[in-house]
């Protein structure tokens, strides 16, 4: 099976990236091996001032004797104990990541920059939101 167009454009997240703005810290993607999945490692500290750390799994669900599921998701879990689920979507330079799922009022839209090493955008959900910026420290 190839992989989807849709896990090949998030490749263009592969690396390490600084992230500022209202969470500041580091975020790597890396792919797993045949390139189906990427994995994020997150370390960050919340605007809140909390530490952050967690791992994140991004690819197309396809469970057992099932087709693949055509959205791009994600659980991620962290160092308190949540497991938050994304849908993660990237049409041209606009990288869009749903909270829970597909058109959610919270999400992240930021866009990539010419050279795509940084990304410039804010997360927005019911009552609140921030703004929050990566640029690629690492490929």
């Amino acid at each position: 099976m190839s992989n989807s167009e849709q896990m090949k454009a998030l490749g263009r997240l592969v690396g390490t990236w600084e992230v500022t703005g209202g969470a500041k810290g580091t975020c790597r993607w890396e792919y797993i091996e045949g390139e189906h999945f990427l994995v994020q490692h997150v370390d960050l500290v919340s605007p809140e001032g909390a530490t952050v750390r967690g791992l994140e799994l991004i690819g197309h669900n396809k469970p057992f004797m099932q087709e693949r599921g055509e959205d791009v998701v994600s659980r991620m879990y962290s160092n308190d104990g949540d497991t938050l689920d994304y849908v993660y979507d990237l049409e041209g330079d606009t990288l869009t990541i749903w909270g829970g799922e597909r058109n959610s009022p919270a999400y992240y839209r930021g866009v990539f920059s010419a050279d795509g090493d940084t990304v410039t955008g804010s997360w927005v959900w019911p009552g609140g939101g921030y703004e929050s910026s990566m640029t690629r420290v690492k490929k």
